[in-house]
């Protein structure tokens, strides 16, 4: 199942939720990545 699936329902994920699937990394490596997306984000007016 997929939260897809339950839109419309208090199950649905919202739209300002930041969802992170990390694996075995490096912290400094992963903090370097979301640095990077949310500048990005903040630049586009994606926030």
């Amino acid at each position: 199942m997929t939260h897809a699936s339950v839109k419309g329902t208090p199950l649905e994920v919202p739209d300002d939720l930041v969802r992170l699937s990390v694996g075995i990394e490096a912290v400094e490596d992963l903090v370097v990545d979301l640095e990077r997306a949310l500048g990005k984000a903040l630049k586009q007016g994606k926030h």
